[in-house]
């Protein structure tokens, strides 16, 4: 996958906003801060131990929220960033697949987070290489990432193209139209914001709505 430079653009432009908007500045995720999220992106890739908890359930995830908070408060807001902005250590996430894949989508969700909850809005335009990897990761995450809309099936078009993924049995019972960037953001739980037409029947869009999508 020679797209992983994708991840490196994504985590610069972050970076930049970070710093333009300030360690107060909000974002979509609920109770969370520009600060709260650097210090989440630096503990995900630099604690060995507290960086895999992040995204384990129950006590494992308290655990990693411990040590977020804890350099969250320790640590000056620019440090965060800086240490975002280096790049990854040594190790896992700098393997070419886990940037093309698990990293890129990160960064793009997360820049998307702190870009939308301030006002910048969906950017207008992306190179076709960018778009291609982004809907890459819809097409190998989209069964995981929407298991808890079971048994609803559902097909993902590329809007403007013949692209489509589907998942789940029968007939789609939805169909989510969108640019593959909107597409992940829906993924990942940003329903609200992502911009993606959802057609089918009634009870079953409720459903879907109403459905926690993501990790």
């Amino acid at each position: 996958m020679e797209d992983h430079r994708f991840d490196g653009r994504e985590r610069r432009a972050l970076c930049e906003l970070f710093n333009e908007l300030g360690p107060p500045a909000a974002t979509l995720i609920d109770g969370w801060r520009a600060r709260d999220l650097a210090a989440h992106l630096v503990i995900r890739e630099r604690e060995l131990v507290a960086g895999p908890c992040l995204v384990l359930p129950g006590p494992f995830q308290r655990f990693g929220e411990r040590h977020r908070v804890r350099l969250r408060d320790r640590r000056e807001f620019g440090w965060l960033v800086e240490r975002v902005r280096s790049g990854p250590p040594p190790g896992f996430f700098r393997i070419g697949w886990v940037r093309s894949l698990p990293n890129l989508n990160e960064f793009f969700v997360h820049h998307e987070d702190l870009r939308r909850a301030n006002g910048c809005g969906p950017r207008d335009t992306f190179a076709p290489g960018f778009e291609a990897a982004l809907w890459r990761n819809v097409r190998l995450g989209v069964r995981y990432l929407s298991r808890r809309a079971r048994p609803i099936a559902l097909e993902l078009q590329w809007a403007g193209t013949d692209e489509k993924v589907s998942v789940g049995r029968g007939e789609p019972a939805l169909r989510l139209i969108g640019p593959p960037g909107e597409l992940l953001l829906y993924l990942f739980g940003r329903q609200t914001v992502a911009q993606v037409e959802v057609t089918g029947p009634a009870d079953a869009i409720a459903i879907v709505r109403a459905t926690h999508f993501g990790m």
